[in-house]
């Protein structure tokens, strides 16, 4: 049983742990929703949630590494630029360590979906990994040789808070909506859930969810076609951006959006015109691991 590690994925609605064994094999899983304006309740979760993995193990003091929205300040030790607001301002490293009484590694969750996938998942034997995702909002996350990259300020992955690149007047693009951090037209309020949303009921006046739009272009509907068309150049100018930057051999989707098959085909055949090369090399794929990619991430913080 040596090599056991517990993984925990810090969501907004939900908070999932995994007890991982040395061969990256799953014995035990949880997952229970998360209280999303408590601070005091979501260190009482993971420290419920580290007890449940522990039992299952026979076990104590297992490492545990965490994936979590936002970043940690290099300044302050404190969370920062988390959409669970709760947590921004928070010393939440710090005070976890002190409930469990060890020391505990942490991560953005994109940057866990990252190490995942890296390391025994879509991406598995390649040195730079960009992993994306597409849910509600738009995140991402970058893996070297199956590590976090964090950088210096913290915040390397960070693309959804960048301008959209190439914008395009006839889809009325500038300046673009306003997004929760106060910029306008930022690559996450146009590649994310509530992006494909907004987008659609702006153009058709049509309040559709996401899933729906997804689903009705599916069965042959024009406008929700056009929508995903639509959002399909915005992700191939957002992610050209990104290879021109970084040139990672692998981008990795997760999130509810990675599920739409067409992103695999659509994108990679657009970005062509807008990366700063001959040919492009990078591949598109949707994360191997699915929904269980962050909280695996979180678990290879502690490699075996």
């Amino acid at each position: 049983m040596s090599g056991l590690r517990i993984g925990i994925d810090l969501g907004g609605t939900k908070a999932a742990a995994v007890l991982m064994d040395a061969g990256a094999h799953i014995l035990a899983r949880a997952r229970k929703p998360t209280p999303f304006e408590s601070y005091e309740g979501q260190i009482d979760l993971i420290a419920d949630l580290v007890a449940e993995m522990e039992a299952a193990a026979g076990q104590t003091g297992l490492p545990v590494g965490i994936g979590h929205p936002g970043a940690i300040s290099r300044a302050t030790g404190r969370i920062k630029n988390a959409n669970s607001l709760c947590l921004n301002g928070q010393p939440l490293k710090e005070d976890l360590q002190a409930r469990l009484g060890r020391e505990i590694r942490m991560a953005n969750d994109a940057n866990c979906l990252a190490v995942s996938e890296a390391n025994d998942g879509a991406a598995a034997g390649h040195a730079v990994v960009f992993a994306v995702i597409l849910g509600t909002g738009c995140g991402g996350g970058i893996a070297v040789n199956g590590l976090p990259w964090a950088g210096p300020n913290a915040i390397g992955g960070e693309w959804g808070h960048n301008p959209l690149p190439w914008p395009r007047p006839e889809w009325d693009e500038t300046p673009g909506p306003r997004h929760w951090d106060g910029q306008h037209g930022s690559i996450e309020a146009y590649c994310s859930g509530r992006g494909l949303a907004r987008d659609h009921h702006k153009v058709t006046g049509d309040p559709l969810t996401g899933e729906q739009i997804v689903a009705r272009a599916a069965a042959g509907d024009g406008p929700c076609n056009a929508t995903l068309g639509r959002f399909e150049d915005r992700l191939a100018r957002g992610l050209a951006s990104v290879i021109n930057l970084l040139d990672p051999e692998v981008i990795v989707v997760g999130g509810g959006l990675s599920r739409i098959e067409r992103l695999y085909r659509h994108v990679p055949a657009l970005w062509d015109q807008w990366v700063f090369s001959d040919e492009v090399r990078t591949r598109l794929l949707p994360a191997m691991h699915g929904d269980s990619s962050g909280v695996r991430g979180a678990a290879w913080l502690w490699p075996a």
